[in-house]
């Protein structure tokens, strides 16, 4: 498992707060005061886009959480072209307003990890999902539960980073990847999980259910 040390900024913009720190003081000392301003809303903006809150994780085991801060944009019955299956999928947009750390929806072990070259249109859109740069990884949880948690890089986009591999056990809220300035994290359940979130509706990345999983069947004891 990938250690996580920086759970308040997140550890992919601490290069970008440094460069932009430096050069807003190096402009304000030099007393370029319209530069150095707008060095400053460049450092405050790259502080909000980078942070990356501690979150509070719901009980409830059949629970699939949100993988990413954002506004759901598609759900229905789709293809997972990963596992070659029917399934239902839940989309989340990020905007570059929003908290771009990704964090598992659910646990279980991470059993592939797949990459894939692609566009940059905008992630909003449905036909991202099958033409942007896009990472993707599979989870198998208790009971055998396949769930299929894909990141889509956007129009600005340029960097997705996954910190998980294939064999790896992976909790529920743990951060595994980051998408840089605006993106989409599509959810690829079974076809019988109850969707609990709408078209429309805001997340928040391991705080909010997207939708419920159907616990497996048991075997009655003889």
């Amino acid at each position: 498992m990938t250690s996580y040390p920086h759970p308040i900024i997140a550890r992919e913009g601490w290069p970008y707060l440094g460069i932009a720190f430096v050069v807003a003081v190096v402009l304000s000392v030099a007393g370029w005061w319209a530069l150095a301003a707008l060095a400053w809303l460049a450092f405050l903006f790259i502080l909000q886009f980078f942070r990356d809150p501690p979150r509070p994780i719901p009980s409830d085991p059949h629970a699939v959480l949100a993988p990413a801060d954002g506004r759901i944009v598609r759900v229905g019955n789709a293809r997972d072209p990963w596992l070659e299956r029917d399934a239902l999928v839940i989309s989340v947009f990020m905007n570059v307003f929003n908290v771009h750390s990704n964090r598992s929806p659910v646990d279980g072990e991470v059993t592939n990890v797949w990459y894939h070259r692609g566009s940059f249109v905008n992630a909003a859109l449905d036909k991202a999902s099958s033409d942007n740069e896009r990472n993707a990884i599979a989870i198998v949880a208790p009971g055998g539960i396949r769930v299929t948690c894909v990141q889509i890089a956007g129009l600005i986009a340029r960097r997705i980073l996954c910190y998980v591999k294939s064999g790896e056990h992976i909790t529920r809220g743990q951060r595994y990847g980051f998408i840089r300035f605006g993106s989409r994290v599509d959810v690829y359940l079974p076809p019988d999980a109850t969707p609990r979130a709408s078209v429309g509706d805001k997340v928040y990345a391991s705080s909010s259910i997207l939708a419920e999983l159907k616990p497996p069947a048991t075997v009655p004891t003889p």
